[in-house]
């Protein structure tokens, strides 16, 4: 069975593994974005790329941060 993972990098873009081609990414019209031999891909947070929805590494320049992180078992959650 594939799988489809998404990572939260550090600072950076979700990083998109979909080896099967699984996923849809629309643009907010709902056509499809084609990503015919994309098995990885990264999709922009910093909202500064100029190939959004998709990273292109402006993040590093213009000094985006983010903390998302899960909170151990026991600890509270962030507010």
């Amino acid at each position: 069975m594939a799988k489809v993972k998404i990572s939260v990098r550090p600072n950076g873009p979700f990083r998109v593994e979909d080896p099967e081609g699984l996923l849809e990414v629309l643009d907010p019209n709902g056509t499809p974005y084609d990503m015919t031999g994309k098995p990885v891909y990264a999709l922009c947070r910093c909202g500064v790329s100029a190939i959004r929805p998709f990273c292109d590494g402006e993040h590093k320049r213009c000094g985006f941060q983010s903390a998302e992180t899960l909170p151990l078992p026991g600890e509270a959650k962030p507010e």
